[in-house]
């Protein structure tokens, strides 16, 4: 059975895509991109509930499920504009990157935090890292969509070495590459920039997170190889 938050975190989805659609217009492609990226997430939010301790969606939660509406809204309209409202794509995408630091406090404060909501809170930023990175390939050249892809790269890297998947200790440098990529992401879809300003400086970001995703795959690896190798000298010893 759907979780009530979930359901209505759906609700809200169909329902933002309403007022979408009476401001700016959607076509078929736009609502069912929109509806289906509304599903999807109750999908996986109704699955990482039914696996884990939690039972229901917390204040922290609700707050990335309002963002993640957002990001519905901006998947909707890249789809089915082709870019002819790039100002509302901004805005909307503005908005739910600045939410970003709210889920984060609300969770905190409320001591809810969770395995769930922090995982919920990193795909919906790297699936709107994703499609924006597409947005901005299309003035800046494909490889933008690295910026995009990385983290997806990561993920299916883990799967060939799973010690990939540790956890990596807490890093503010990290929160700060996450967020700029965003930032630049906004502003180069903008087109407020001149054009190589916008290459430049997405270049600088991507640059970032490359040395970003170096970083802890290197620590990652040298915990695997030292771990790997104490055990080896206790098995001798």
């Amino acid at each position: 059975m759907i979780n009530p938050g979930i359901f209505l975190g759906v609700l809200v989805q169909l329902a933002l895509l309403s007022v979408l659609d009476a401001v700016v217009g959607l076509g078929p492609l736009g609502w069912i991109a929109g509806a289906a990226y509304g599903i999807a997430v109750g999908g996986f939010l109704t699955y990482g509930l039914n696996r884990g301790t939690a039972r229901s969606l917390g204040p922290a939660d609700a707050v990335t499920l309002g963002r993640s509406a957002l990001v519905g809204c901006v998947t909707a309209l890249i789809v089915d504009t082709a870019g002819r409202e790039i100002v509302t794509m901004v805005v909307i995408a503005s908005v739910a990157l600045a939410l970003d630091a709210v889920d984060g406090q609300v969770a905190r404060r409320t001591r809810t935090a969770s395995p769930l909501g922090a995982r919920f809170d990193l795909e919906v930023d790297a699936y709107l890292i994703l499609i924006l990175s597409v947005v901005v390939a299309q003035s800046l050249g494909p490889w933008v969509l690295t910026i995009g892809a990385m983290r997806y790269v990561f993920v299916g890297a883990s799967r060939l070495w799973p010690w990939l998947n540790n956890p990596l200790p807490p890093s503010m440098a990290r929160k700060t590459v996450a967020a700029v990529q965003g930032i630049v992401l906004v502003t180069a879809a903008s087109t407020i920039l001149p054009l190589w300003t916008a290459f430049a400086v997405t270049l600088g970001a991507l640059g970032l997170l490359t040395w970003s995703f170096g970083r802890d795959s290197w620590w990652l690896l040298e915990q695997h190889a030292f771990g790997t190798a104490r055990r080896v000298t206790a098995d001798v010893a």
